[in-house]
């Protein structure tokens, strides 16, 4: 069986998994975003429509309500843990 691909982005607070496979670049995600981070990438997604990536590393709070209101389960956000200081 062929492996999914799989677009990522490691952002500052967060590591983004986009599985364009899934992607029907409904827009809900950009929708929803709090700090309107997502923007349409080149890559086309199943119904040969534009899959989303955030625009920058610096916007992203990694609060994951795009992965939450993701319909296909297309966006996996996983929210990285603070460095202590020591």
């Amino acid at each position: 069986m062929p492996e999914k691909e799989v677009i990522k982005f490691d952002q500052e607070r967060s590591l983004w998994h986009i599985f364009p496979e899934y992607c029907k670049g409904c827009g809900l995600c950009k929708e929803k975003c709090p700090n309107q981070v997502l923007i349409w990438s080149d890559k086309l997604g199943v119904y040969g429509t534009p899959t989303v990536r955030p625009k920058d590393e610096d916007s992203c709070i990694g609060c994951g309500i795009c992965q939450m209101v993701c319909p296909d389960c297309a966006i996996s956000v996983i929210r990285k843990r603070k460095k202590k200081a020591v």
